[in-house]
């Protein structure tokens, strides 16, 4: 009995370290696309082409501070591939990395 009480309070600990990683990393935006975003957020939200980078790019490479349409096409034609983006992914990214 004394182990299931343990095991629950280590639960109770673990999920309230969770959800505050959680709530902090989805207030933390890029300075520089705050207001350069065409997708556009609501109340600071950030936007689905954000959310993507994160889940799909973010594992290895922060924004880029400044990239060119073009450019940022080449990378993330590129980079499709490689992280097995889908057509949709590829199309949101672009549109979060050269607005």
């Amino acid at each position: 009995m004394k182990h299931r009480i343990f095991v629950a309070a280590v639960l109770i600990c673990l999920w309230g370290d969770y959800v505050a990683a959680i709530a902090q990393t989805s207030t933390k935006r890029s300075p520089n696309k705050s207001n350069s975003n065409p997708v556009g957020t609501a109340a600071g939200l950030p936007s689905e082409g954000e959310l993507r980078f994160q889940a799909n790019c973010g594992r290895c490479h922060n924004p880029p501070e400044s990239l060119s349409p073009r450019t940022a096409r080449a990378v993330v034609r590129q980079m499709r591939v490689r992280a097995m983006l889908s057509a949709e992914d590829e199309k949101l990214i672009l549109e979060f990395l050269a607005p």
